[in-house]
Parts: C-alpha cells; sequence; structure tokens
C-alpha cells in the first residue's frame, strides 16, 4: 500500500473518531440547562462533525491520489482542531490521556504517511 493511502485512512479513522465526539458533545450539551453554555456546546459538536466530515472526505477524494492541495487542507483542518482538543482538554486532564489521545495519535500518524508521500509524487498520477 502506498504511504499516501494509509495516510488517508488514517484521516478517515481520525474522521470517525471525531464524529462520535461530536455526538458525544451534543448529548453533554442536552445535559445542560437551555441558555448560551448550552448553545456554544451544541454549536462545538456542530463544528466538530463537519470538521471531521470533511477531513475525511477530503481524505477520500485527494490524500487517496497524493494531491498536495489535499495534503494542506487535511494538514490545516485536522491540526488546528487537534491542536485545539490538546491545548484547551488534554494539558488541564480533563479527560484521561487514553483514551483521548488516540485523535492526536492518528491526526500525528496521518501527517506523517502523506507528508512523506507528497514529497515522492507518484508517477502513475503525474499529468
Amino acid at each position: 500500500m502506498m504511504m499516501y493511502r494509509i495516510g488517508a485512512v488514517l484521516y478517515c479513522i481520525w474522521g470517525v473518531l471525531h464524529v462520535n465526539a461530536a455526538i458525544a458533545t451534543y448529548e453533554l450539551g442536552a445535559t445542560l440547562e437551555p441558555g448560551l453554555v448550552q448553545g456554544r456546546v451544541y454549536q462545538d459538536a456542530w463544528n466538530l462533525l463537519f470538521v471531521a466530515i470533511s477531513v475525511s472526505v477530503i481524505a477520500i477524494l485527494l490524500n487517496w491520489k497524493n494531491s498536495r492541495l489535499g495534503f494542506w487542507l487535511n494538514l490545516g483542518i485536522a491540526s488546528v482542531t487537534d491542536m485545539g482538543f490538546i491545548i484547551h482538554v488534554l494539558v488541564p486532564e480533563y479527560v484521561p490521556l487514553i483514551p483521548a489521545g488516540a485523535g492526536p495519535v492518528l491526526w500525528v500518524f496521518a501527517v506523517i504517511f502523506t507528508a512523506i508521500a507528497v514529497g515522492k509524487p507518484n508517477k502513475e498520477l503525474s499529468v
């Protein structure tokens, strides 16, 4: 299997994990009193859901073909998302590192595999 396809699969797994996180965030919001805090938690769930979908679609349509555009899009989207999670949730220890660190680990490996591959374009895909 080519490196960029491994990276694409890792991004898709990252996306599925984050869809589940979006659902859990929505469920958390449902336990809160109606108001601004609940609305912001629902907004966070919505944003997380669509980030997860976007990263997965980019992985399938672009990273699977070793696209430089796909590399940069997913690098940016997933990096910003997971860095925010690391800074605001993991570092203050609001959740345990295991299993919550799975998303950042998938992100790092997806970046590594796609970065290695995008530096060496597949001659079959060159135009």
